[in-house]
C-alpha cells in the first residue's frame, strides 16, 4: 500500500502540462551513484566488496575459454587493434552487417554465432550477464559517447518517444520521474536522472546481478504497465536514448544500486 500511495502522489505531481520533448530537466547529467546512500556508494567503490565483481570474474573466465564451435573471445580481442577497452561506452551502436541497432548483449551473441559457431545466450542468463559485465567493466571510467545520427537516428527517436509516453495504470512516463522529479524522495529512495552508466549492475532489491533491461521491466511494472521482454527492440531503442542523455558520464559497471 505504501508503494501504491507513493506512486499515486508522484502521478498527481505529474498531472500538469508535459515539458516540451527534448527538455531533460537537468543541466548536467549526474550518475545514479550520486543519489545512493553513502554505504551503498562505498560498496560500489570497493572492488573487493562489490558483489558485481563475481559476474565480472565469471565473464573473464568465459571470455578466455574456447567454445566447442570456435575460438575463445580472447583469441580475437587480446589487445592491440581489437581491444575492447572503451568499446562498451559506444553502445548501443549500429551493426555494420545488418544495419540493426545492437546493444552489448546483441553484439556478444552476434560474435558467438558469426565467429564461434555457438547459439545465442538467453537474456538474463548467467553466462550472458557475466560476459556483458566483463566487457562493460573494460570501459569503466570511460565517458559514454554513443552515436545518434545516421542509421541510428530512427532508433534514437523511437527510444525518445517511449521515454516521453505515458503508460500503465498510473499514466506516467519515464520523463515524469527522471526529468521532473529527480532528486525527490520516493519510498525511501532518491529518484535519479535515470542514466544507464552503472549497468549491468547488482541491485540490493534483487539480491542479484541484472541487465539494464531488467531494470526497465521493473520500471514499467512499477507504473502498472505491461513490460517488454528483455532484449526487445523497444528496450534496445530506449537504451540508446538513455545512453545519449548520459553522454559524457563515466561508465561505472559493475554498479551497485538499491
Amino acid at each position: 500500500m505504501r508503494r501504491l500511495g507513493a506512486l499515486a502522489l508522484l502521478a498527481l505531481s505529474a498531472c500538469g502540462p508535459d515539458m516540451a520533448k527534448g527538455e531533460t530537466g537537468f543541466e548536467t547529467p549526474q550518475s545514479g551513484s550520486a543519489f545512493l546512500k553513502p554505504d551503498t556508494r562505498a560498496l560500489q567503490s570497493d572492488d573487493f566488496a562489490n558483489p558485481g565483481f563475481l559476474w565480472v570474474d565469471r565473464g573473464e573466465a568465459l571470455f578466455a575459454r574456447a567454445s566447442e564451435g570456435g575460438p575463445a573471445c580472447a583469441s580475437c580481442h587480446d589487445g592491440g587493434e581489437h581491444t575492447l577497452e572503451g568499446v562498451a561506452a559506444r553502445y548501443p551502436a549500429i551493426d555494420d552487417q545488418t544495419g540493426e541497432l545492437f546493444n552489448l548483449e546483441r553484439r556478444i551473441n552476434a560474435c558467438r554465432s558469426r565467429h564461434q559457431g555457438e547459439p545465442p545466450l538467453e537474456h538474463e542468463s548467467e553466462a550472458l550477464l557475466s560476459l556483458t559485465a566483463y566487457v562493460a567493466h573494460l570501459s569503466r571510467g570511460v565517458a559514454i559517447d554513443v552515436e545518434t545520427g545516421g542509421a541510428a537516428r530512427p532508433y534514437y527517436e523511437a527510444g525518445r518517444e517511449y521515454f516521453f509516453t505515458r503508460r500503465g495504470q498510473f499514466n506516467l512516463s519515464c520523463h515524469h520521474c527522471h526529468d521532473r522529479n529527480w532528486g525527490q524522495s520516493l519510498r525511501g529512495d532518491t529518484i535519479s536522472q535515470g542514466h544507464p552508466n552503472g549497468f549491468p549492475a547488482y541491485r540490493l532489491e534483487w539480491e542479484s546481478f541484472g541487465s539494464l533491461h531488467r531494470r526497465l521491466r521493473d520500471c514499467d511494472t512499477g507504473v502498472r504497465a505491461a513490460p517488454y521482454p528483455a532484449g526487445s527492440d523497444t528496450y534496445v531503442a530506449l537504451e540508446l536514448y538513455l545512453a545519449a542523455r548520459a553522454n559524457g558520464l563515466a561508465m561505472e559497471s559493475p554498479g551497485v544500486r538499491r
